[in-house]
């Protein structure tokens, strides 16, 4: 299929103009607009994480709901066509973007798809239970437990404006981004009257993040790049800066979202951390969907338990695939793999955030092998700021 390349600084252009009319409708709206009107009818559900997280984990579950519409990462398109800038710069397009598919409005993939195409073009379009059955495709039903696979071959060649047309359908529209670094980015989306938007945080062990992320190092050098701002040089990230701005991203949004938040934030944010979802699985989801005003069915409650009680962590080919594992082995697999040498490193560039999430550091090999040591902290007991965080307390 011929491709048509469209140059980055054309695309700029067109989001900032498309911004600037969203912003001028926004202010005209909201000069009308009476303070009681009612939400929205569908609700928005943005799962903000970070690469090898656990959150296409997280995503399927919510992919796999009956009554969700799921993208996984639509962003990937900005970063992909926008390379040569830096995570900061596209994060008002990425919000853009974020914000038409809430709304069901998939002409914003024209900027980076300008060519006709089939749901097979849209990033990772097969990990969208919606996207693999009616409307947007005839072989599954809602109710149906979906594999990328299955779909990939069955449902691939359906038209792209089945995307828009199946959005419209659901009760509930959820999105899985690992490309936002600020909280306040997504205030103008969180005070949106077209939106009913809340935002669950996942986060994940700092030091399992880099076991998993060694897994896939040709696969995250680009986006490295876009993070350090390399102006499009690819970086395979030996010395952990990636990880540091990581560390840095999850601290300003948990500070930003729990210490003195505005009071649009109140009941919209919930954080949630990849080892209690998987020491725990059905309370935890189950505090999810309560948050996101979704009920857990009995076919979700069998499939759930069936891909956290596998056999053993998973292969390395199965990096980014939803696969039966061993949950709570994957997550603490990094304390056997990882040399001391490395996790002192990660333990260096990410300490806040290792203390503020809740996970406790190792002073020695002995400590960190030794499995009968629950590294994983109670949740919420130890709250520290980043710039006030004193390593010696």
């Amino acid at each position: 299929m011929a491709r048509i390349r469209i140059p980055s600084t054309i695309v700029i252009i067109f989001v900032m103009v498309q911004t600037g009319f969203l912003l001028f409708m926004y202010a005209r709206y909201s000069s009308f607009m009476p303070q009681s009107e009612e939400k929205p009818s569908q609700v928005h559900i943005l799962i903000l994480s970070s690469w090898r997280s656990g959150s296409s984990f997280v995503g399927q579950l919510f992919s796999q709901h009956p009554s969700v519409f799921y993208l996984m990462e639509p962003a990937w398109h900005v970063w992909v066509t926008m390379y040569q800038n830096s995570a900061k710069v596209l994060h008002m397009a990425v919000r853009d973007l974020v914000r038409s598919v809430f709304l069901c409005d998939m002409s914003v993939f024209d900027a980076y798809m300008p060519w006709k195409r089939n749901l097979s073009d849209l990033f990772q379009w097969a990990a969208s239970r919606a996207l693999c059955s009616s409307p947007a495709c005839d072989s599954f039903q809602r109710t149906d437990i979906t594999s990328e696979m299955a779909c990939k071959t069955l449902c691939g060649r359906y038209p792209f404006s089945k995307v828009e047309e199946a959005c419209k359908t659901y009760s509930h529209v959820v999105i899985k981004e690992v490309r936002f670094f600020d909280l306040k980015v997504l205030y103008p989306l969180l005070t949106d009257p077209s939106l009913n938007l809340k935002i669950i945080h996942l986060v994940r062990d700092p030091r399992a993040v880099i076991k998993s992320r060694e897994q896939s190092v040709k696969a995250l050098a680009r986006d490295n790049g876009i993070v350090l701002n390399t102006n499009g040089t690819i970086v395979e990230d030996s010395k952990y800066k990636v990880m540091q701005e990581v560390c840095r991203s999850h601290v300003q949004i948990y500070e930003t979202a729990t210490l003195k938040p505005p009071n649009f934030l109140k009941d919209r944010y919930l954080m949630v951390r990849f080892e209690d979802l998987v020491r725990d699985p059905l309370s935890e989801i189950s505090e999810m969907y309560r948050f996101a005003d979704l009920s857990l069915t009995p076919r979700l409650k069998s499939w759930i338990y069936n891909i956290t009680h596998g056999q053993g962590p998973g292969k390395k080919k199965e990096a980014f695939k939803i696969t039966s594992r061993d949950a709570v082995s994957v997550s603490q697999a990094w304390r056997n793999v990882l040399s001391f040498q490395k996790v002192k490193k990660i333990q260096e560039v990410c300490k806040g955030a290792i203390n503020m999430l809740g996970y406790q550091l190792v002073d020695s090999e002995k400590e960190q092998r030794d499995l009968t040591l629950d590294l994983v902290l109670p949740r919420r007991q130890n709250q520290f700021s980043w710039l006030s965080f004193n390593p010696k307390h």
